[in-house]
């Protein structure tokens, strides 16, 4: 949320709002009735979707991580999560990418969220910046996936 030299709160950034009503409108998609297979395959075109129209940087890093959290947990089902790709498990968010460009800041992220079973005593990384989705990389993201869905 942003704030004022003096501190005082201005209220939510634009990328906050736009980001809260991409997830109105994904509770009121994921409201409308139908099979749970034909909700599945639309998530799943949903993600796609949001995945190819990111700029290029975004996209390629995108395209790889949905890669590899699909091979890797296919237990987890791909859906949007404030207009970012995610994945889930029993329909609650396990983890997530969100691009550089839809926030602006300087690196992508890959996070998780409390329903990911990465505890490592009483502290833990649960989001992780990524500039560059590299084979090695790739890796450790698969066994990171691995163990949040442990």
């Amino acid at each position: 949320m942003s704030a004022t030299e003096s501190g005082k709160h201005e209220g939510f950034t634009a990328e906050e709002r736009a980001a809260m009503k991409d997830h109105a409108q994904e509770l009121k998609k994921a409201a409308r009735r139908g099979s749970s297979a034909d909700k599945a395959a639309e998530a799943l075109r949903d993600v796609l979707a949001k995945i190819a129209e990111m700029p290029d940087a975004d996209r390629v890093m995108a395209e790889r991580v949905h890669a590899v959290v699909t091979r890797s947990a296919p237990v987890l089902a791909p859906k949007l999560w404030y207009g970012m790709p995610a994945y889930a498990l029993d329909g609650k968010v396990v983890c997530f990418f969100q691009s550089a460009e839809k926030f602006k800041a300087r690196y992508a992220t890959l996070g998780f969220s409390d329903q990911a079973k990465l505890d490592d005593g009483p502290m833990w990384a649960s989001a992780f910046a990524l500039t560059d989705v590299t084979d090695a990389l790739e890796k450790r993201i698969e066994a990171l996936v691995k163990q949040a869905v442990g």
